[in-house]
């Protein structure tokens, strides 16, 4: 039965990372909508805002032509979570039979987006704003040169840094999951250095399940992409057959 997934991105990252899941979501016959959200691909001249991501991905859900599978990796996972759990509950919920969140299972305090803001800012001095850096860690993190590309084709968002780690600043994921009646799939690399909390995200959800994928990186849909993918389809799978 064929699905709609709506894939949200990565910060400073676009809809075009997630090439790879695109492609084969589309050869299985379900629909995909991937969206830029504010400030980053397509909408690298708009500022970022939570009020405007939350929408972007109501809208995502909305346009929809089956049931929907929300994924998010890392900062479009953050937003996921807050928006499948916003109060009041969003309409466009009743749409959606699960959620994969992947690569967020840390809480972003204030401290912590503070001491990251301050970091931005002083590479925001260097000679290209920090560009170099950060395509330098995307290779290194990534490899596959072609998958380097899906992150990098749709820009490097450097400017959003700041507005996103103040934006963000609301959000408390684990309260999100505690409202979420729906099966939640969390998804961390085994590598990955924002899983700190995964087993209190875990015992949260109402209806949950830990993956880990071995061997896989912070950007765990592109360091392990195939295994990846298969964890996402095995998740719409048993989410589409559950009844909450």
């Amino acid at each position: 039965m064929p699905q709609s997934v709506v894939l949200v991105h990565g910060l400073r990252t676009s809809s075009t990372m997630w090439r790879a899941q695109v492609e084969a979501l589309r050869e299985a016959g379900h629909e995909v909508i991937a969206p830029d959200l504010p400030g980053h691909g397509a909408r690298m001249d708009e500022r970022f805002t939570l009020d405007g991501a939350v929408a972007t991905i109501g809208d995502a859900v909305a346009s929809a032509r089956h049931p929907v599978f929300l994924t998010g990796f890392s900062l479009g996972g953050y937003l996921s979570l807050h928006w499948a759990g916003l109060e009041p509950r969003p309409a466009a919920l009743d749409r959606v039979t699960g959620i994969l969140a992947a690569s967020c299972g840390t809480t972003p305090y204030r401290a912590v987006l503070e001491a990251w803001r301050l970091a931005a800012r002083v590479i925001h001095t260097f000679p290209d704003r920090g560009r170099g850096l950060n395509d330098f860690a995307v290779r290194a993190a990534v490899r596959d040169p072609q998958l380097v590309d899906d992150v990098l084709r749709g820009g490097v968002a450097l400017e959003v840094m700041d507005d996103a780690l103040r934006e963000i600043r609301p959000l408390r994921p684990i309260a999100s999951l505690k409202r979420i009646d729906l099966p939640v799939t969390l998804v961390n690399g085994s590598l990955d250095h924002f899983r700190l909390q995964e087993r209190r995200y875990l015992k949260a959800a109402r209806h949950g399940e830990l993956v880990h994928v071995r061997g896989a990186t912070h950007m765990v849909s592109l360091t392990r992409s195939q295994e990846f993918t298969r964890v996402l389809t095995g998740s719409m799978q048993a989410a589409g057959s559950i009844t909450i």
